[in-house]
């Protein structure tokens, strides 16, 4: 039944796409058999999620074959004169060997094996699919919402300081380093929660079944529920309503000194110099290209996400994934693709996501639907006081800013103390036995 909810959405999604002239998820993704994809990264990462219910020698042959037949798609394409474009040289290999997974299920697999094979296949199709189904509702977000709240959000964070403003120049500051490191740690997100599936995932080909929660489940709902509120609050981020679209990097980014002086569609050319000005904010018209992706910040939810997922892992892992949260951090409002509001209604997001997967694996007992609602109801308040409330936000900062600080700080207490309450005890020990008096 998921499965055929899913397969309906990618239709539906793939018919709304078509609409305004650009193919959609489906289309996009079967070009990828044959073409150069946009990412090989996240081809391998999806099959190395599918290879977690193979046995050793298995995945050695599958990775084998994936390597194999990327170097004849590469000698083709070099034979042919293919350019690449804006496409990966590699990756074609990693969808045919899952591909072929699939048919080997279908074909060669029986009872419990085929199943737990096609689950592993659906997991690495899954996440392929979510990275198409992303692209494709950006996409809609620019071509749907011609008019974007960011003066709204920009002036509610008048309340938390501007951080995206003072973020921006301690990245500039910090040069090519500061600037190649954030770069990459925003862009590789994905490899990183592979990383921390895998390591939940590691006992599946022994056990032959998978965990009851892991962290592609959270991050896949994430992906799937976060872009309608893009639709429903359309801001596009400080970087762009208030600066070039450049990313302010002179010397370090090698776009940014073909980009004009300013944004058409901007303000004015403020960021991350001049704080926004405290002007009634009113819905300003944007361009039909810029994504409305900032509210909330995914990239932020996901971040948290993994945070989350790596806190039962060794040191390095848990080390690895506080890393990963701050850095995330600070190349959302370094590079000025959100505002601070937006990472504060992200981590609230993804805490109110997990909740629910948590308390429906638990038959949404008490604890569970308080949180879930404690998280929505706090989200939901988030919402509608960055858009009916920013300049009461703005003129009372030292009052709304620890109020909103607040407000996260509840949603992570309860789910801290929910999550502590679900997880099983120490079984205690049997209480010894009081020897009797033997009757003489």
């Amino acid at each position: 039944m998921t499965a055929v909810a899913v397969f309906g959405f990618l239709i539906a999604l793939e018919l709304a796409v078509r609409h305004y002239g650009m193919p959609g998820p489906i289309t996009t993704q079967a070009r990828e058999v044959f073409w150069p994809p946009k990412s090989g990264g996240l081809l391998y990462a999806s099959m190395a999620l599918m290879m977690v219910v193979l046995t050793w020698r298995q995945r050695f042959l599958a990775l084998g074959a994936a390597i194999g037949i990327d170097v004849v798609f590469g000698l083709v394409r070099w034979a042919a004169g293919i350019e690449l474009g804006e496409g990966h040289p590699f990756g074609n290999g990693a969808l045919w060997v899952i591909l072929g997974c699939a048919g080997l299920a279908l074909t060669r697999r029986t009872g419990p094996e085929r199943i737990l094979l096609l689950k592993g296949v659906g997991l690495a199709l899954i996440l392929m699919a979510g990275r198409k189904t992303g692209d494709a509702w950006l996409y809609l977000t620019s071509r749907t919402r011609p008019m974007v709240l960011d003066q709204y959000v920009a002036t509610a964070d008048h309340a938390l300081g501007n951080p995206s403003w003072l973020a921006g120049r301690l990245v500039t500051a910090s040069g090519s380093i500061g600037f190649n490191v954030l770069d990459f740690v925003y862009g590789q997100l994905p490899v990183a929660a592979v990383v921390v599936a895998l390591y939940q995932l590691r006992h599946v080909a022994t056990e032959r079944r998978f965990p009851r929660h892991h962290l592609v489940r959270t991050f896949l709902t994430i992906g799937l529920i976060g872009p309608a509120f893009y639709l429903i609050f359309p801001v596009v981020g400080p970087v762009f309503a208030y600066g070039t679209g450049a990313e302010h990097w002179e010397g370090i980014s090698l776009w940014a000194p073909h980009m004009p002086a300013s944004a058409p569609w901007a303000v004015a050319d403020l960021w991350p110099n001049t704080p926004s000005p405290l002007n009634p904010p009113h819905p300003m018209p944007f361009d039909e290209i810029t994504p409305r992706n900032c509210m909330p910040s995914l990239h932020t939810a996901w971040a948290t996400a993994i945070f989350i997922h790596s806190r039962k892992g060794p040191r390095a892992l848990r080390w690895a994934g506080t890393f990963w949260l701050v850095a995330t951090l600070a190349a959302t409002l370094g590079f000025g693709y959100h505002y601070g509001v937006d990472l504060i209604a992200g981590v609230v997001f993804t805490l109110t996501i997990e909740g629910a997967l948590r308390a429906h694996d638990r038959n949404w007992d008490r604890s569970g639907i308080q949180l879930v609602a404690h998280g929505s109801t706090v989200f939901a308040a988030l919402l509608l006081s960055y858009r009916w409330l920013p300049v009461q936000m703005a003129a009372h900062p030292w009052l709304a800013g620890p109020l909103l600080l607040l407000a996260m700080g509840s949603v992570i207490h309860r789910y801290v103390r929910t999550g502590t309450s679900w997880e099983p005890g120490p079984a205690s020990a049997p209480k010894p036995s009081t020897p009797q008096p033997e009757l003489i």
